[in-house]
């Protein structure tokens, strides 16, 4: 979602939470647990029969195909590998090695759009972490399921889960888990308005997150930072939040946050009225939708430069972007998109 650069504080609270949660999920569910890369590192239960043991290496390889499918981009494929792997462990009883996959399938079924399935290939995964002891994917899961609840408006829920999540990490000093739980735990205070709160939760979380050297979590947590000093009206920590947000991701070619950092960084420059600024960052913003060759993020880049041209009163220009943006959105087949650019057109051309 485009930032609307004519946003108050109090519209901008919707669009902040769409934000935080389609960008948390990108994030979030890459770090659960271990990885399909090492699988064959993890400790299995001994075989007796060597049908069994090829028939454990047959799931691996599955599992290994399964991960690099996700990485580039085929859940529908990731899926049809972990179920199959899925079978085969399951016949074969190995329980570690079953959570693993419903990791994995919970991935793609988020890439894909089916959040029930997803709910409970996590909610499958919890469950043989529990049994298993397995506290780090306890965190992670835990994490992930919070943020489900959280998109359903079950926030007190999400809440408790991200709690339990936070314990846990604090009880095994898991500092990554510290980190993540208290990030969320943020956006739970965000959703409830309490932006005060979330900016405390935000700030103790980077402290963990810069322990761990992990720089994408980093850059996460710096532009959710943002964007609560924005829904609190604080544009200098905004602005100081997001660029610190940006030049993490540059520096680390981190695609997602350098995006996400520019549209906050627009949206608070435009509110105080630094138009080149906010020009020159969408100059950015556009370059980098074009390397990337990402149509969607060239459709929001037309956008974003339609309702700027737009706030500084050149309509020309703005009814430009807006046909562009159009031509794009019918390009993409996304109707949704083209009836608002539509009406944006209409409204502006009576000016």
């Amino acid at each position: 979602m485009v930032p609307n650069l004519q946003l108050s504080t109090q519209r901008f609270d919707k669009f902040q939470f769409c934000t935080f949660y389609l960008l948390l999920l990108t994030f979030l569910l890459s770090p659960i647990a271990a990885g399909a890369v090492d699988i064959t590192q993890q400790l299995h239960r001994p075989l007796n029969s060597s049908v069994g043991r090829q028939l454990r290496d047959e799931a691996d390889s599955l599992l290994n195909i399964g991960e690099q499918q996700y990485k580039s981009g085929y859940p529908d494929k990731t899926i049809a590998s972990g179920l199959q792997a899925l079978e085969i462990y399951h016949s074969i009883g190995d329980v570690k090695a079953q959570g693993l996959t419903y990791n994995l399938l919970a991935k793609a079924y988020v890439q894909q759009g089916r959040l029930k399935e997803a709910d409970d290939a996590l909610r499958r995964g919890l469950a043989i972490a529990r049994d298993t002891q397995d506290f780090q994917s306890q965190i992670f899961l835990l994490n992930n399921i919070g943020t489900f609840l959280l998109q359903q408006g079950e926030t007190p829920a999400a809440g408790k889960t991200l709690e339990e999540a936070l314990t846990i990490a604090h009880n095994v000093k898991n500092i990554e888990g510290e980190g993540l739980s208290l990030s969320n735990l943020g956006l739970v205070a965000a959703r409830e308005r309490d932006y005060n709160k979330a900016i405390k939760l935000y700030e103790n979380a980077l402290i963990f997150r810069r322990q761990t050297g992990n720089t994408i979590a980093q850059a996460n947590t710096l532009n959710n930072l943002g964007d609560a000093y924005l829904a609190s009206g604080n544009y200098q920590d905004t602005i100081g939040s997001y660029g610190a947000a940006l030049r993490i991701a540059k520096t680390n070619s981190d695609r997602p946050n350098q995006l996400r950092a520019i549209d906050g960084l627009v949206t608070a420059h435009t509110v105080v009225k630094r138009y080149e600024r906010a020009f020159d960052l969408l100059e950015q913003r556009l370059a980098l939708a074009n390397e990337l060759q990402n149509l969607h993020e060239e459709l929001k880049s037309f956008e974003s430069y339609a309702q700027l041209y737009e706030q500084v009163g050149n309509y020309p220009t703005a009814r430009n972007f807006y046909e562009r943006a159009i031509t794009l959105a019918r390009r993409l087949e996304d109707s949704k998109r083209e009836v608002f650019l539509l009406n944006r057109l209409t409204k502006i051309q009576k000016r």
